[in-house]
């Protein structure tokens, strides 16, 4: 694995929420100042490839990259944005049910207004 790679792989490690290409280019920036944005692109897109992470699709921005690979949903906050991931156990089972065949894949992003936001605008 390239230091670029094991860079990107430590810095969505790291993190407690999901980051887009342009926010992990900027860390990987501060760690590593010669890397440039197309190794990050092309290094997000190979390792999305290869399973070793996975690409959230965020309706109206950027898309997101995720350490989590095993099948799970997401929450999005509508006021600050933030993705969090949630299980949804036996949730593709009755998808597969209520429409009699068998589902290849979904994408599912649950909006909400997450605690901390939920918190401010109660205060």
């Amino acid at each position: 694995m390239t230091k670029q790679r094991e860079l990107i792989l430590q810095i969505l490690t790291h993190s407690d929420r999901h980051l887009t290409a342009d926010e992990i280019f900027f860390l990987a920036k501060l760690q590593m100042p010669s890397i440039a944005m197309a190794t990050v692109y092309n290094n997000l897109n190979a390792m999305t490839d290869a399973g070793m992470i996975s690409r959230v699709h965020v309706d109206g921005s950027a898309d997101c990259f995720d350490r989590i690979v095993e099948p799970h949903d997401h929450l999005r906050c509508d006021v600050c944005g933030k993705i969090s991931n949630v299980r949804i156990p036996d949730l593709k089972a009755g998808l597969c049910a209520s429409v009699g065949s068998e589902i290849h894949s979904y994408d599912l992003t649950i909006h909400y207004t997450c605690p901390e936001c939920r918190k401010k605008i109660n205060s």
